[in-house]
């Protein structure tokens, strides 16, 4: 009765839907984990942007790698902003996703160590070879508040650390790379400048990072689990009709052709 099951056709088509189920699936608990993900960090946002503000010391030292856990946590530096030592950090966007760079400005704390602070995106100049107009720091003592980050990476970041840049033009944030510019001890991770705003409004400071949406992993996940139950299903359904129309063609042909007439054969002459 399935016999035909094991025709050529029918062997291939079974064995792309037993690769497909567990394909699917595991591509159901991919998105799934993504969903999880992405849960965790909104709360880890979340519980570090409510946080107190501590002095940035108590959180990073030099070489210091800025774990997960202290991601965003908002931390305070006391020091005098090193403009000398400015750099721009190339190809960032605005709130508003025009292309432009953020401003990183070395301050140097009470102690004489160094800590990055990224003040904020201006836009762009002209030309790529010529450094942006950025607006002048505070004079003196300041203190600044804003969110710890931790170091970039290619492999984290994706972005790729192009060589021979103009003068004072960065493709990443990195603390080492800038205790190496500056020649002295930079604390690990840089600051995202959230307080005191600027005062002529020139530079948009780094917006609160998004901690409510969750995307739509979740729904991707249950798609594939709904295309893994369709596939089984489809299966049976495409064998239950396979049989039905053999069945159908077997009883036709049994039947054989249909008998002559037998008023018109009589009324037929025989020649």
């Amino acid at each position: 009765m399935y016999r035909f099951l094991l025709s050529r056709q029918w062997v291939i088509l079974t064995l792309i839907a037993l690769v497909l189920v567990p394909t699917m699936i595991e591509l159901g608990f991919w998105q799934f984990h993504r969903h999880e993900r992405r849960v965790a960090q909104n709360a880890l946002i979340e519980d570090s942007i409510s946080a107190r503000p501590v002095p940035v010391e108590q959180l990073t030292s030099p070489g210091h790698t800025v774990p997960r856990a202290d991601y965003w946590r908002p931390v305070t530096a006391t020091g005098t902003f090193d403009t000398a030592h400015e750099v721009v950090v190339r190809r960032r966007t605005s709130s508003d996703d025009r292309i432009g760079v953020h401003v990183l400005t070395p301050l140097v704390l009470r102690d004489g160590k160094i800590v990055i602070v990224n003040r904020g995106w201006v836009p762009a100049a002209a030309d790529q070879h010529s450094y942006p107009a950025v607006p002048p720091v505070p004079k003196g003592e300041v203190t600044i508040t804003g969110r710890l980050k931790a170091d970039e990476t290619t492999g984290a970041s994706g972005i790729k650390d192009l060589k021979g840049l103009p003068d004072r033009q960065v493709m990443l944030i990195n603390s080492r790379q800038q205790a190496e510019l500056i020649g002295r001890e930079v604390l690990g991770g840089y600051v995202e400048q959230t307080a005191p705003d600027p005062a002529d409004g020139t530079i948009e400071q780094i917006p609160e990072p998004d901690h409510d949406s969750i995307g739509a992993h979740m729904a991707y996940a249950v798609q594939w689990w709904l295309f893994t139950a369709g596939v089984p299903v489809g299966w049976v359904i495409l064998v239950r009709r396979e049989k039905r129309d053999r069945e159908a063609a077997a009883a036709s042909g049994a039947a054989g052709p249909p008998e002559p007439d037998t008023a018109e054969t009589l009324a037929t002459p025989s020649r």
